[in-house]
């Protein structure tokens, strides 16, 4: 199709075929240089090797075997088909120390032992403390032998990280009550998926990632995220938005190939906010002139449900595919379970039609509490293809190295193969199945 004047100034395709893109919420500039896209998207364990029966439950410090090397879990969720969980799973909460091999978690919600903003943050500058429910469990844990072996424990690895000398077990017990609160209300957790590798792995190639769970496992993992979401703004008023992201493999930023996200409260909406909110202050249809009506007129749109809509997006640093809800509510906490469903569907038929060996970015974006501006929820995961370097750092234009129409033409396939295996959610349409009109994110209408 011809392009639009307005299209032109966000995306321009040159004779040569480089097509110049200027993000129309953030501003980022993005070209794609023809000869430069010809790069793989996955990349493949290097050497891997067979894996030994402790590969599985041990790998990492996330890994099931090695629970006590994390801070007190806040929950885990457990299998039972009669759970609170989209009918899968069940919610423990605050299990005492010695009780957390008594069951196998899918998920586990723990505070990040290495916070953005510390518990001190939050405390020193804003007054937070803990909550009475938060003071009780600190005292009930703390009080039973097996939870102040693993306080004592984890405080230990924190100090020896940070080049202290100081042991837990010479603390008092206010100074114990100090260095652990942030174990039990701090504002930064971990989200944990069980496996490291794949059941059916048999080398340290096989890792599991969002798209080799079930599609019943993805749900429940993104539920977790979403109720730990609303958690985390309930228990600290101070808090203006809970950033919501994962980081899958080293490339993308991930200290351990375990599958896991993280939330993260903070004091301001953040700069992306502010950008987009200012730019579609009074004219919200915005984020679907240049979301799912540009992908369409692009032929970029890649799967849809009654939900949400996944598409290629373009102006970002990296090769990106967005996942839309269509929902009139913007926050995902007050969802319909079917509403988030659906958007949890669409995000994991990527990561599966991507494999596990893609390093990539998921950034969650919401309404931040207290603003009145529409911004639907969505998630834009971006694959982490290339290294920004010198020219990027001097220019501010960043190279993708995948157009966005390449992205399109690769996936695609990659998604009907998925669906003929049965290895995504039933009543996803792919490519031109999707039929979605203009306007369709309700939410920015």
């Amino acid at each position: 199709m011809t392009a639009s004047v307005d299209d032109n100034l966000y995306y321009r395709e040159l004779p040569d075929g480089t097509i110049k893109q200027t993000n129309p919420f953030s501003g980022v500039q993005v070209w794609t240089v023809p000869g430069r896209g010809a790069r793989p998207l996955s990349r493949p364990v290097v050497g891997p090797r067979p894996l030994a029966k402790a590969d599985r439950v041990s790998a990492c410090a996330f890994c099931a075997d090695r629970v006590l090397e994390t801070p007190p879990e806040k929950c885990r969720l457990v299998p039972d088909p009669f759970g609170d969980v989209r009918g899968s799973f069940r919610t423990l909460h605050h299990l005492p120390a010695s009780e957390l091999s008594a069951s196998t978690a899918e998920f586990r919600r723990v505070p990040n032992l290495f916070e953005i903003l510390t518990w001190q943050y939050w405390h020193d500058n804003h007054g937070v403390d803990l909550s009475a429910e938060a003071r009780d469990w600190q005292e009930s844990y703390l009080a039973d032998q097996a939870g102040l072996s693993h306080v004592q424990r984890v405080l230990d690895a924190k100090f020896s990280a940070q080049g202290l000398s100081l042991r837990a077990a010479a603390l008092n017990p206010a100074e114990l009550r100090r260095e652990s609160a942030p174990f039990f209300g701090g504002g930064h957790d971990v989200i944990i998926a069980r496996r490291h590798y794949t059941d059916d792995a048999a080398t340290t190639a096989g890792l599991a990632g969002s798209g080799q769970l079930s599609v019943a496992e993805h749900r429940a993992f993104i539920a977790l995220t979403v109720s730990s979401t609303a958690d985390l703004y309930a228990s600290n008023p101070e808090a203006r938005y809970v950033a919501v992201f994962q980081n899958w493999l080293e490339p993308a930023g991930a200290s351990f190939d375990h599958l896991h996200k993280q939330l993260v409260a903070i004091d301001e909406i953040g700069a992306s906010n502010e950008a987009a909110l200012e730019k579609v202050n009074g004219d919200p249809y915005l984020f679907n002139r240049w979301g799912p009506d540009f992908a369409i007129d692009h032929h970029l749109m890649l799967a849809a449900n009654d939900h949400a809509v996944a598409f290629v997006a373009f102006g970002h640093r990296y090769p990106s595919v967005a996942i839309w809800s269509t929902s009139r509510i913007d926050q995902p906490w007050e969802m319909a379970d079917e509403e988030v469903d659906g958007l949890a569907d669409l995000l994991h038929a990527i990561h599966v039609a991507l494999g596990s060996d893609v390093a990539c970015n998921e950034e969650w974006h919401h309404r931040p509490v207290g603003v009145g501006t529409a911004m639907p929820w969505h998630v834009v995961l971006k694959l982490r293809v290339s290294n920004p370097a010198g020219f990027e750092g001097g220019t501010k234009i960043y190279v993708n190295t995948i157009s966005p129409a390449s992205l399109c033409a690769r996936l695609l396939p990659r998604l009907m193969e998925a669906r003929n295996a049965g290895r995504i959610a039933e009543g996803i349409r792919i490519g031109d199945e999707c039929e979605v009109g203009r306007g369709v994110i309700a939410a920015a209408r």
